[in-house]
């Protein structure tokens, strides 16, 4: 029996299952969403009830742009604010 190396055999082999479980992945949800289309429109509503604490479950109320970010005194003794050349 003649030994084979897999030293030789290209590196974007993985990329190969990744396309395959896509394209796979993309027909089912194309059945599935024909098939049970007047199912899944029902439950919709739903869907964006329940997004909402899954938003404040994964985000938080961290990201709104820096509220109590800085303490006044230092907002005031900036040289870089709109009121800097006065």
């Amino acid at each position: 029996m003649a030994e084979h190396s897999h030293e030789d055999r290209p590196s974007g082999g993985g990329k190969a299952h990744l396309w395959v479980f896509l394209a796979f992945a993309l027909i089912a949800a194309y059945f599935l969403f024909t098939e049970h289309r007047a199912h899944m429109i029902q439950f919709l509503p739903f869907l964006l009830v329940l997004a909402c604490p899954l938003l404040h479950l994964f985000h938080g109320h961290g990201g709104h742009g820096g509220h109590g970010d800085a303490p006044d005194e230092d907002k005031t003794n900036r040289k870089d604010g709109p009121h800097a050349g006065h």
